[in-house]
């Protein structure tokens, strides 16, 4: 880009530019890419659409992506108020408006399925002259179920496209940028905390309207603290029409009323029958432009919300038909309606400016039970309140419920952003569509080039120090043992536990021997008489000793203890257990019959005595008694083995290369280093490839069903690769099975929404039931379902297949050309939902013919049954 040639366009906003605005577009003008993270209302939009005068200056096309279709269909009504219509288009799932047009809006899915089909780096027919692309709410990548969708986004864009990234205030926004700087091309942060309508937090109890926070704004109103620390049972929540008349006394209307349920919404307009909120002039054109939208659209209109939208009271949910949300959005952004009660998807960037929000309570319920909101979440929501231009001060109500009080709400006004977490993950698609036009080692190079990739490389950090100052470790203790063979430490070493296990066998024998006779020599002892030779070994003795018996004395139990002279002449009092050995094949001693112990010899086993000349003379009797003979054979054998292990660690070479014991504890120490090594980096692998893995048990998985063939797409992996869904893989296999191809358009519109929408809430129903040949379809189906969900749980792999047939009966009915008022009173559904599965159908049915490899009857029976389901309210236009 030739930056000399980029005209000056800040003449193009009148008003004084922001510090952060400036800078983002000095940004721009560079020919850098930016992370622009402001706070919700702050205008950051401006920056986008500075982007797109740029571009259209320099004859250049813009991409502008949005998560949500009716945030989509916004900003096409305002690009073409501000451009002029012609120089506008749209396209999302099954709307295609204008797509040549210099500045297209579309959904983020949209511009990563444009990206798929081409290699990465490249620039593809689909984006020729496009120059920049916004990201609008970027931190929608925190989404679990969608976020992979602007990781890939950003990976895949060629780098010579600007990337215009717009989000709220998150926690980790130099990350996200240094993120994008390295797999896409320079890119700046732009950051703002300024927000030009700043906020004021209120709390709501039955007693009224308070300050949430202290004069500082850092902590809780002191007045609002419970008394005696925190509140017991249940608290009183104010009722909403006393909110709203607070709010009404104090001027701080209109507001946004953040309800977590649809039908919480819906019943708080019902119990505001008696309430009024606009005046005589609001009313009557409120009125004008109500009637208007009944006589074009009557069967868009909201059973039981027609009156209440008289009074400026309305309810906005996904439950609501697109075209009625429409009308209500058009009539907040004038001001007519005062309050609309809104679940938390309002809070998602689309334009209804208030002066307050209200937010209903500070929990909501997940799949995992209760669980307080987040501060991100309660950002964004609080973030609605305040009107650029309007409002000198946006003001933000927190409400008193049963199980929350002043100190949540004090706490999460307090917090700062949540970090922005990936939420990539591979699917069947991306898998199929990367090796379609990529070796698997690019494949591999894209999928680590993933946020998520890049958040565990810096959580890894840590890790990988430790992995470097481990092996640092065990390079200096080899170091000090450099000279020394480690096979020969190692055999020492062995040497070593080998004596040690040799000894503790020896003990176990001979413990097991001593047991074995003592019985036996026990008995004997008893019945022996003095001048009887025994072998005797006490706790004092290192081996046994030769003795004679002399005279038995009483014991403490059974056995007497026993006086002896031992053959190095000295006295001895033992036990009959002391006593390993008894000789009844010498010849009595008759001899000690004439001996007496000394006198000052105690009668206690282990007294000891010298003797004298006397008994001196009588030692020389004793015969020669060899010890050993009283060892049993396996002891001996034991003892043997012993001795020969000892002299082979005496003789060992290491002995004259230092202390053995150093050595080896040296060597020990590298050893355990070695393994604390080996399994951190086993667990360093395994996480740092965790995407990588899981794209390749998703390739396991292709490979079975036979979709992948040499790491390319097989012509049923083609199949799948050109669809679009929650499990492509399962939608590939249910086209590809024949089971569709003659069924009659209507059948196929109510085999297919069974096929992409999810299972329904256990209390839905439909009074319709479906044709056989429908049931027959899906019967054949299941089989294949099966199959492949127990793969997938062999894999631990997570993708629904759904197959949901309870109300797909509305689907064929709706096709056969039902009446919507008349469908919609067969079903407790809401009439939003209905319209959600009849649109997922649609852009489901609108892919088929573009799918390769399948029945050309099946591809002109969904063109067929896309005209049969795509009327109004359906296929509402987008102007």
């Amino acid at each position: 880009m030739n930056i000399s040639t980029i005209p000056d366009l800040r003449s193009l906003f009148p008003f004084q530019l922001d510090e952060f605005q400036e800078e983002a577009i000095a940004a721009l003008n560079a020919g850098e890419s930016v992370v622009v993270c402001a706070p919700t209302g702050s205008g950051k939009t401006l920056i986008g659409e500075y982007a797109i005068h740029k571009a259209l200056a320099s004859g250049k096309r813009v991409f502008y992506t949005t998560p949500l279709k009716a945030l989509s269909n916004q900003k096409l009504r305002d690009f073409r108020n501000e451009f002029g219509a012609d120089r506008v288009g749209l396209l999302t799932g099954d709307t295609s408006v204008n797509r040549d047009a210099p500045i297209l809006v579309m959904t983020t899915e949209i511009f990563r399925n444009m990206l798929y089909g081409t290699p990465i780096g490249q620039v593809g027919t689909s984006v020729i002259d496009v120059e920049a692309v916004v990201l609008d709410e970027c931190h929608y990548m925190n989404d679990r179920q969608r976020g992979t969708v602007w990781e890939e986004s950003i990976i895949y864009a060629p780098p010579g496209i600007q990337l215009v990234a717009l989000s709220a205030t998150i926690a980790n926004s130099d990350q996200l940028t240094d993120w994008i700087d390295k797999v896409h091309g320079p890119t700046k942060l732009i950051y703002s905390d300024f927000r030009p309508v700043p906020l004021q937090f209120h709390f709501c109890n039955p007693k009224g309207l308070f300050p949430l926070l202290n004069d500082n704004n850092k902590a809780i109103n002191p007045r609002l603290k419970p008394k005696g620390g925190k509140p017991k049972g249940r608290q009183e929540a104010p009722g909403i029409e006393f909110l709203l008349s607070q709010l009404q006394q104090r001027d701080m209307l209109p507001a946004i009323y953040f309800i977590f349920s649809r039908r919480g919404c819906d019943r708080a307009v019902e119990n505001l029958s008696h309430l009024t909120l606009v005046n005589p002039r609001e009313a009557a054109s409120l009125k004008e432009q109500i009637d208007a939208f009944l006589e074009r659209s009557p069967e868009a209109a909201r059973t039981g919300h027609i009156e209440p939208l008289y009074r400026g009271i309305a309810s906005h949910h996904a439950g609501v038909l697109p075209a009625w949300k429409g009308l209500i959005e058009e009539l907040f952004q004038q001001g007519l309606i005062k309050v609309v009660f809104a679940t938390e998807t309002l809070a998602a960037g689309i334009n209804m400016p208030a002066r307050t929000t209200v937010i209903s309570s500070l929990s909501k319920r997940t799949d995992h039970g209760h669980r307080l909101l987040n501060a991100s979440e309660f950002l964004q929501m609080a973030g609605r309140a305040g009107r650029r231009g309007m409002d000198l001060q946006g003001h933000v109500v927190t409400v008193q419920s049963p199980y929350e009080g002043a100190s949540e709400a004090a706490y999460l006004a307090t917090s700062k952003a949540d970090p922005l977490v990936s939420q990539f993950s591979p699917s069947y698609g991306m898998v199929l569509n990367l090796l379609q036009t990529h070796s698997i080692e690019e494949a591999q190079d894209l999928v680590e080039r993933s946020f998520g990739h890049y958040l565990s490389t810096l959580h890894l950090k840590p890790q990988q120090q430790a992995i470097n100052d481990l092996v640092a470790e065990i390079e200096h203790q080899k170091a000090q043992i450099k000279d020394i063979n480690a096979d020969l430490v190692a055999n020492y070493e062995k040497l070593s536990e080998r004596l040690r296990e040799e000894r503790r066998l020896l003990k176990t024998l001979q413990h097991q021997a001593m047991e074995m006779q003592a019985d036996q020599v026990a008995m004997a002892v008893a019945f022996a008489v003095s001048g009887t030779l025994l072998t005797i070994k006490t706790k004092q003795m290192a081996v046994p000793l030769s003795a004679t018996l002399v005279m038995k004395l009483p014991g403490s139990g059974q056995f007497p203890y026993l006086v002896c002279l031992g053959q190095d002449n000295r006295w001895y009092v033992v036990a009959v257990a002391d006593v390993v050995g008894l000789h009844a094949e010498y010849p009595r001693l008759a001899q000690v019959d004439r001996l007496a112990p000394p006198e000052d010899l105690s009668p206690k086993v282990g007294s000891v005595k010298k003797g004298d000349e006397s008994t001196l003379a009588i030692v020389r009797l004793m015969p020669s008694i060899n010890a050993e003979q009283d060892i049993a054979p396996e002891v001996q054998q034991q003892q043997a083995r012993v001795k020969a292990i000892e002299e082979q660690i005496q003789t060992h070479p290491l002995r004259q290369l230092g202390d053995p014991g150093n050595l080896i504890k040296r060597q020990k120490r590298i050893w355990d280093l070695e393994e604390k090594l080996r399994d951190r980096q086993g667990k360093f692998q395994q996480y740092s490839q965790r995407y990588w893995q899981e794209f390749l048990s998703l390739m396991e998985v292709l490979g079975h069903f036979g979709c992948l063939e040499n790491n390319k797409p097989t012509p049923l992996g083609q199949v799948a690769a050109a669809i679009r869904g929650d499990n492509e893989l399962w939608l590939g296999l249910a086209l590809a099975s024949g089971e569709l191809d003659a069924l009659e358009p209507q059948h196929l519109a109510a085999v297919s929404a069974a096929l992409v929408t999810e299972v329904s809430r256990p209390d839905n129903w439909t009074r319709y039931e479906p044709s056989g040949e429908i049931d027959e379809a899906l019967g054949e189906l299941w089989s294949v379902r099966r199959e492949l969900l127990k793969l997938q749980r062999r894999y631990k792999i997570a993708f629904p297949a759904w197959l949901e047939s309870d109300w797909i009966g509305l689907i064929e009915q709706w096709a056969l050309g039902i009446e919507w008022q008349e469908l919609c009173s067969h079903t407790n559904l809401d009439e939003g939902d209905v319209v959600r599965i009849l649109r997922r159908t649609v852009d489901f049915l609108s892919q088929v013919p573009h799918v390769p490899f399948i029945a050309d009857e099946l591809k002109q029976n969904a063109r067929r049954a896309i005209q049969l389901i795509d009327r109004f309210p359906v296929n509402e236009s987008a102007d």
